[in-house]
């Protein structure tokens, strides 16, 4: 029986944001009054001078909570949604008991650091009848959208391969670059170049390989990697992330009649540009910077309220990690890693498109972007009880 959170049609969903970090304070919060059925109410954080500020700059945030007082967050039904930011390792124990309680999630990617722990959230999603989505901003992106629908309809032909490239530089002073291999680029930026090739070839892949090198010793990991997937019917997909490089991202899929190139592909706020090549034909088309964040969250409110089961699911988020924790016993091995065919019937689709404008970034309270980090600058820290690795 469901004990999931109700919320009427014409009602917002209420939502508490867990973790002020860089990603919740640049992107998240700045964009929640214009999705118009979207509001926040309360605020989970470590640390009280943000709660103190971010309650004054944002005056529907009428509670706020440490992470030792989750249990009681949850009981005072201040909220009927949550998104929880905290580090990718932190989202198991958190999730777990949000969904259990009834309280819908909206859960940064990557979803976890472990299939078993991605099964365990999915299964507390399933209990409760809480809804769950993993935070894909790209899937109501215009021009990820318009790439999608370029490939569906088979204008480049039949697929054959995808490259990508996606570095920025990462402050020695930010927490990922002494948090191994889960704070490294492959779960933090990976995710994008995965997650959008499998969706334009529409299948999941069959095998992993990845290499790089540790370019500086601020890192405790390989912060320069090269990754290669290999899908059935000969496609093939390589990515090279960098937390050492200037900012770049960029994707090309190409197929036996053209091929097309989106640059930039993956940073907020959007503005993609392709460039379409079909045979000798070249065009090219731009898209408006949109809210990629109250997008997404203007989407799952609309399934909250409509008890729609939203797209990025548990199983997509799922099947990304399963493709980062191959990563990470291949660069740990050098081999190649096997995965087992797996049939994911539910895509994205064009019809969730959001075209939301796009918000002016605020000052940052006690956090900084990855490259500047800082004494606070690290994304939000949950207690050490919340870090056990199932």
């Amino acid at each position: 029986m469901s004990n999931a959170r109700k919320v009427e049609r014409g009602k917002k969903v209420r939502y508490a944001v867990v973790a002020a970090g860089w990603i919740s304070q640049t992107a998240l919060l700045p964009g929640v009054d214009h999705t118009e059925n979207s509001e926040v109410t309360a605020i989970v954080t470590g640390h009280e001078y943000k709660a103190e500020k971010l309650s004054k700059k944002y005056p529907t945030i009428k509670h706020s909570y440490s992470y030792e007082e989750y249990d009681q967050f949850l009981k005072d039904d201040v909220a009927d949604a949550v998104y929880l930011a905290t580090p990718n390792w932190d989202h198991v124990e958190l999730a777990i008991k949000t969904l259990e309680a009834g309280v819908h999630l909206l859960l940064e990617k990557p979803m976890a650091v472990s299939v078993e722990q991605c099964q365990q959230i999915i299964k507390a999603s399933q209990r409760s009848g809480a809804k769950l989505m993993v935070a894909y901003r790209l899937h109501f992106e215009p021009g990820m959208l318009k790439a999608l629908k370029i490939a569906r309809e088979g204008k480049l032909g039949k697929l054959r391969y995808f490259n990508s490239s996606f570095s920025q530089p990462v402050s020695a002073l930010n927490h990922r670059a002494k948090s191994g291999y889960w704070a490294g680029p492959i779960p933090d930026m990976g995710p994008y170049p995965i997650n959008t090739v499998r969706t334009l070839f529409g299948a999941e892949p069959i095998e992993v390989y990845a290499t790089g090198w540790k370019t500086d010793a601020k890192f405790n990991f390989e912060d320069t990697v090269a990754v290669t997937l290999k899908f059935d019917e000969g496609r093939v997909g390589a990515f090279v992330l960098s937390y050492h490089a200037q900012d770049l991202d960029d994707f090309r899929v190409t197929g036996d009649l053209g091929t097309l190139f989106s640059s930039p592909a993956y940073a907020m706020p959007g503005g993609m540009e392709h460039t379409v090549m079909i045979g000798t034909h070249e065009s090219t088309e731009s898209f408006r910077k949109t809210d990629q964040f109250g997008g997404e969250l203007k989407y799952f409110s609309d399934c909250v309220i409509n008890n729609i089961d939203p797209e990025p699911d548990g199983e997509e988020g799922m099947l990304d990690v399963r493709v980062l924790v191959a990563c990470e016993q291949s660069l740990k091995t050098g081999m190649p890693v096997k995965l087992q065919p797996y049939a994911r019937k539910r895509r994205a689709t064009t019809n969730q498109e959001q075209k939301l404008s796009p918000v002016d970034p605020p000052e940052l309270i006690g956090a900084n972007k990855p490259s500047e980090g800082g004494s606070n600058g690290e994304e939000e820290q949950a207690p050490l009880e919340a870090r056990r690795v199932a």
